[in-house]
């Protein structure tokens, strides 16, 4: 089970950071990863983070968020910074095998998501 918390309203220019909590997945070997839905638009991978730590960045969010685990591989994180309109989404993390460039490639768990509005 992942749960998604730290969504909420922020001003242009403000910062979240978003957690995930991993239960009843095996964390070892798996890889992780945020995706993002817009109203209307089609789910996006934005962030992905392997088992060896490696961590790959849509284009869109590069330079700005930042995704990390703590040392038991049991939270998630995703730290925004500099947000703007185009990040409001409903965020949303994956737990799965493999990677296809920054998504997880065969997701075997996902949460509902948390929102995140930024005016």
């Amino acid at each position: 089970q992942l749960v998604e918390s730290g969504g909420g309203s922020v001003q242009a220019g403000g910062s979240l950071k978003l957690s995930c909590s991993i239960s009843g997945v095996g964390a070892s070997g798996y890889y992780m990863s945020w995706f993002r839905q817009a109203p209307g638009e089609e789910r996006e991978g934005i962030a992905a983070i392997d088992p060896d730590g490696t961590t790959t960045y849509d284009d869109s969010v590069k330079g700005r968020f930042t995704i990390s685990q703590d040392g038991a591989k049991r939270t998630l994180y995703l730290q925004m910074t500099d947000l703007n309109a185009k990040d409001t989404a409903m965020y949303i993390c994956a737990a799965g095998r493999g990677r296809a460039g920054t998504a997880v490639a065969t997701i075997e768990a996902s949460g509902q998501g948390t929102q995140v509005t930024v005016s």
